[in-house]
């Protein structure tokens, strides 16, 4: 089970972690998980060019060593880079100085400020720990949960909450994945047309 939209009480709950930006302009903060592989992102960056969008990519530190050339072209597109640990490691279940060290060594590859933690699942202990390692570190969690990960869900229907809950300052997850890509390469074209014709911009999220 999972929500599309990130609930008002988790936001308050853990009001540290960026869960969207300003509603006042009408700007829309793509992001991608859980690359770069072949086939998959270079299809995100494509699609996000020919819309004139920019994005961030948190990226599994495995995947930026075994695939070192699409990493570079995602960079010279001028997208911006987030950390998602090395191994794709779940918070909740793992000790909290082996998480720290998973975010290091996929930090030493390319350091940035920008970090999302895998399922979304942080520790209040982990998060204190990260802030404390890297002052100025923003911790990014979503305002939109597009579901693209959810392999019984159609692509016809994945399209359909997506547009319904993105709105102003929205931040949105998609996932340059092989798991994610049925739904992936129906969507974000269709998505990317609906939100520019709406009047939408896309950007990267900066620190």
């Amino acid at each position: 089970m999972y929500l599309v939209k990130s609930p008002w009480l988790l936001k308050k709950l853990y009001p540290q972690l960026v869960w969207n930006h300003s509603r006042k302009q009408p700007v829309i903060y793509l992001t991608f998980d859980d690359g770069p592989i072949p086939i998959v992102t270079p299809f995100v960056l494509k699609t996000l060019k020919q819309f004139a969008a920019k994005a961030t990519f948190f990226c599994i530190g495995d995947n930026v060593q075994k695939h070192p050339e699409i990493f570079k072209q995602v960079q010279a597109d001028g997208h911006s880079i987030g950390n998602h640990t090395f191994n794709h490691l779940k918070g909740w279940k793992t000790e909290d100085q082996a998480y720290i060290e998973n975010f290091i060594k996929a930090d030493e590859q390319h350091p940035t400020l920008l970090f999302r933690p895998p399922y979304g699942r942080i520790k209040r202990s982990q998060i204190k720990q990260l802030q404390a390692l890297r002052p100025g570190l923003k911790i990014i969690m979503w305002d939109v949960l597009s579901g693209d990960f959810d392999m019984s869900l159609k692509p016809e229907h994945c399209l359909k909450g997506v547009l319904k809950h993105t709105g102003n300052g929205a931040i949105i997850v998609f996932h340059d994945s092989l798991k994610a890509f049925n739904r992936l390469e129906y969507v974000l074209p269709r998505a990317l047309e609906a939100w520019q014709k709406a009047g939408f911009t896309f950007e990267k999220l900066t620190v």
